[in-house]
């Protein structure tokens, strides 16, 4: 680490349940020159990779729906989100990752993805990187129902929208996840359908 106005980091683990939850206190440097303690919590788990499948002809795009428990807590009446395919690196290279998260979670078996950008999700309290990417896809690459590992209790269902639609339900608040939002509108803005 090379931040000068950072000292004397102590990290205690809060929670090693699902993930990693640990809890940093620490002296930064104000800009007066002054240092004060500063204590901050962060989740930990693992940088993730996330992937627009979309088909040109058609002008469709691949998505998901799963339930995910915290929009839930928080005021998702049914816990539901429609979602890119995306996955937890856990140790392999992000194109490997997605593409294996690809047959997985839809059925498709892609050769081919581009990294079109990476982003922190949420800097102030999750360390994930998550690198985004797009990848054609056709009929003929269905190999399999999708709908996620087995071992994973995802219970996945595979979505198949026109583009313009996707994007509406960004609009009508249909589609909240922002991994999906951003790569529908780089589809949008990059004319991928």
């Amino acid at each position: 680490m090379e931040n000068s106005r950072v000292r004397n980091i102590k990290k205690e683990v809060l929670s090693d349940n699902w993930y990693t939850l640990n809890k940093f206190t620490f002296e930064y440097q104000r800009d007066d020159g002054t240092w004060e303690t500063q204590q901050r919590e962060a989740y930990d788990r693992g940088n993730g990779a996330a992937i627009l499948l979309y088909n040109r002809e058609k002008g469709t795009v691949v998505l998901t729906r799963q339930f995910r428990m915290p929009t839930y807590i928080n005021g998702n009446a049914d816990g539901m989100m429609i979602e890119v395919c995306a996955g937890l690196l856990d140790g392999d290279h992000p194109e490997d990752c997605i593409k294996k998260e690809v047959e997985e979670e839809t059925g498709y078996r892609i050769d081919k993805v581009e990294k079109v950008f990476e982003s922190y999700m949420s800097p102030g309290s999750v360390t994930e990187i998550l690198h985004y990417f797009i990848g054609a896809y056709e009929e003929k690459m269905k190999v399999g129902e999708g709908g996620g590992a087995d071992d994973e209790t995802e219970n996945i269902e595979v979505l198949e929208y026109k583009l313009e639609d996707a994007l509406h339900m960004v609009t009508t608040g249909e589609i909240k996840d922002a991994k999906t939002i951003l790569l529908l509108q780089y589809a949008q803005i990059h004319k991928l359908v």
